[in-house]
Protein backbone atom coordinates (compact mmCIF):
# COMPACT_ATOMS: atom_id res chain seq x y z
CA UNK A 1 0.00 0.00 0.00
CA UNK A 2 2.81 2.42 0.75
CA UNK A 3 4.42 2.09 -2.67
CA UNK A 4 1.19 2.68 -4.62
CA UNK A 5 0.76 6.08 -2.62
CA UNK A 6 4.47 7.03 -3.87
CA UNK A 7 3.67 5.83 -7.23
CA UNK A 8 0.64 8.23 -6.98
CA UNK A 9 2.88 11.21 -6.04
CA UNK A 10 5.09 10.56 -8.65
CA UNK A 11 1.90 10.10 -11.51
CA UNK A 12 1.19 13.05 -13.98
CA UNK A 13 -0.37 13.26 -17.16
CA UNK A 14 1.41 12.66 -20.29
CA UNK A 15 1.19 16.03 -21.07
CA UNK A 16 3.41 17.05 -18.39
CA UNK A 17 6.83 15.17 -20.39
CA UNK A 18 8.34 17.67 -21.81
CA UNK A 19 10.01 16.35 -25.55
CA UNK A 20 12.33 13.31 -25.57
CA UNK A 21 11.06 12.13 -22.00
CA UNK A 22 10.19 9.07 -21.35
CA UNK A 23 7.47 7.59 -18.74
CA UNK A 24 5.96 4.66 -18.02
CA UNK A 25 2.14 4.66 -18.05
CA UNK A 26 0.41 3.58 -14.60
CA UNK A 27 -3.25 4.27 -15.53
CA UNK A 28 -5.66 5.33 -18.17
CA UNK A 29 -8.56 7.69 -16.94
CA UNK A 30 -11.42 6.15 -18.99
CA UNK A 31 -15.04 7.97 -17.92
CA UNK A 32 -17.64 5.74 -17.63
CA UNK A 33 -21.02 5.66 -20.19
CA UNK A 34 -19.21 7.39 -23.11
CA UNK A 35 -16.39 6.83 -25.40
CA UNK A 36 -16.95 2.80 -24.99
CA UNK A 37 -14.11 2.37 -27.63
CA UNK A 38 -11.78 4.79 -25.82
CA UNK A 39 -9.78 1.95 -24.00
CA UNK A 40 -9.88 -0.49 -26.20
CA UNK A 41 -8.23 1.95 -28.92
CA UNK A 42 -5.46 2.93 -26.44
CA UNK A 43 -4.94 -0.91 -26.29
CA UNK A 44 -4.82 -1.34 -29.43
CA UNK A 45 -1.87 1.42 -30.34
CA UNK A 46 0.06 -0.51 -27.51
CA UNK A 47 -0.41 2.21 -24.73
CA UNK A 48 -1.07 -0.14 -22.17
CA UNK A 49 -0.46 0.43 -17.79
CA UNK A 50 3.50 -0.85 -17.69
CA UNK A 51 4.64 0.00 -21.14
CA UNK A 52 7.40 2.84 -22.00
CA UNK A 53 6.25 5.95 -24.10
CA UNK A 54 8.31 9.18 -25.27
CA UNK A 55 7.64 11.79 -26.48
CA UNK A 56 8.99 12.62 -29.33
CA UNK A 57 7.73 16.21 -30.32
CA UNK A 58 5.05 18.69 -28.88
CA UNK A 59 3.35 20.88 -30.69
CA UNK A 60 2.86 24.45 -29.63
CA UNK A 61 -0.21 26.09 -28.89
CA UNK A 62 -1.95 23.10 -27.68
CA UNK A 63 -1.27 20.61 -30.15
CA UNK A 64 -0.73 17.25 -30.67
CA UNK A 65 1.81 15.05 -29.21
CA UNK A 66 4.07 13.21 -31.25
CA UNK A 67 4.98 9.78 -28.98
CA UNK A 68 6.92 6.88 -29.83
CA UNK A 69 5.58 3.43 -28.47
CA UNK A 70 6.97 0.63 -29.19
CA UNK A 71 8.79 1.44 -32.22
CA UNK A 72 5.84 3.00 -33.51
CA UNK A 73 5.03 6.64 -33.52
CA UNK A 74 1.76 8.64 -33.65
CA UNK A 75 0.01 11.78 -32.75
CA UNK A 76 -1.89 11.85 -29.57
CA UNK A 77 -4.36 15.05 -29.82
CA UNK A 78 -4.00 16.48 -26.13
CA UNK A 79 -7.14 15.73 -24.67
CA UNK A 80 -6.66 11.85 -24.91
CA UNK A 81 -2.69 12.20 -23.79
CA UNK A 82 -4.35 14.22 -20.22
CA UNK A 83 -5.75 11.10 -19.48
CA UNK A 84 -3.40 8.84 -19.72
CA UNK A 85 -0.79 9.38 -17.02
CA UNK A 86 2.63 8.03 -16.66
CA UNK A 87 5.87 7.59 -13.99
CA UNK A 88 8.66 9.80 -15.63
CA UNK A 89 11.91 7.88 -15.97
CA UNK A 90 14.83 8.79 -15.14
CA UNK A 91 17.13 8.46 -18.16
Amino acid sequence: MEKRREIEKKEVPLTALRDGEKGTITSIEVSYGRCLGFEKRLMDLGLIPGTEVIVVKSAPFKGPLEVSVKGSRFALGRGVARRIFVVKNNV
